[in-house]
């Protein structure tokens, strides 16, 4: 009797397996400084493997640094490609964003990403701050700066105070009712009260340098509603009363609002009789 012994081989395949790697996975430097993007890969992709590398910023765009055994020609005095990865001789602000080191030989393929941050500390700020609302209206204040890197946050100061991010749990601030955003910039006042009068302004810091500020404005708020006519205001020569420069400045403010209000109606009235004209003139020459 003869007895048959089968032996199963497994095989995991045909080709050794590809590995890429990267020192560091998120490289910062800051900005005019030279950058290491290590990357490196085993001897499994052949002598003379195909490395290229890919750069996608921070709009989403991806463009080639590295290409056909060349650095692309807007990269071309900025780079050096060696066995070990990509170096920038001198980084910008722009090139901040993702690398992508791209490994092939042999029927084999590997990628990995190295993420650069390019420090820059913020520029002062730019902010907008209405001088004047109405009791209950929204008011939104915005602070913004295009140039930190990384994206700093932001802080808001009311009369020289910096407010806190929840003011519910902080009985001097408890009673105010603001909505402040650190990621991007925003200062909002669902409805406005008297106790949101006073200067703000913002501050804008992303560990990079000094935190900067944006100017300080001051912010009233009043009680008669901005489209309503204003009284007339007399002067007395009797008694001598002049209103304050504060209150002419409302009163201005509120009369040019109805103004432009005025000129847009006159507009508007103009416009539906040039068009009542053209029906006229296409009716006469039927």
């Amino acid at each position: 009797m003869l007895t048959f012994v089968f032996v199963c081989l497994s095989v995991t395949g045909l080709h050794a397996q590809f590995t890429v790697t990267v020192a560091n996975p998120s490289v910062k430097v800051k900005e005019n400084e030279g950058a290491d993007l290590k990357c490196s890969y085993t001897a499994d992709f052949g002598a003379n493997p195909r490395v290229e590398w890919k750069f996608l910023d921070l709009n989403g765009f991806q463009s080639y640094v590295y290409f056909d055994n060349k650095p692309t020609a807007q990269y071309a005095s900025r780079i050096t490609v060696y066995s070990g990865g990509l170096r920038f001789n001198k980084v910008t602000r722009a090139d901040t964003g993702d690398y992508d080191c791209e490994v092939s030989g042999n029927d084999g393929y590997g990628e990995k990403t190295v993420k650069l941050t390019v420090l820059v500390p913020p520029s002062k700020p730019v902010s907008r701050i209405p001088s004047s609302v109405t009791t209950g209206s929204n008011a939104l204040l915005t602070c913004v700066d295009n140039d930190g890197s990384p994206p700093p946050t932001y802080k808001w100061y009311k009369d020289n105070t910096p407010l806190p991010d929840d003011p519910s749990k902080f009985p001097s601030f408890k009673n105010l009712t603001y909505k402040m955003n650190a990621f991007n910039g925003n200062l909002e006042f669902p409805s406005v009260s008297k106790l949101d009068i006073g200067s703000y302004f913002c501050e804008a810091t992303n560990g990079e340098g000094a935190p900067q500020r944006g100017d300080a404005v001051r912010m009233d708020v009043l009680d008669v509603d901005s489209s309503q006519v204003p009284e007339r205001v007399t002067l007395s020569t009797e008694t001598d009363i002049v209103p304050s420069k504060s209150t002419m400045n409302h009163i201005l403010e509120k009369m040019y609002g109805i103004f432009m209000l005025q000129e847009v109606k006159l507009k508007l009235e103009i416009q539906k009789l040039e068009l009542e004209i053209t029906k006229l003139k296409q009716e006469l020459q039927k």
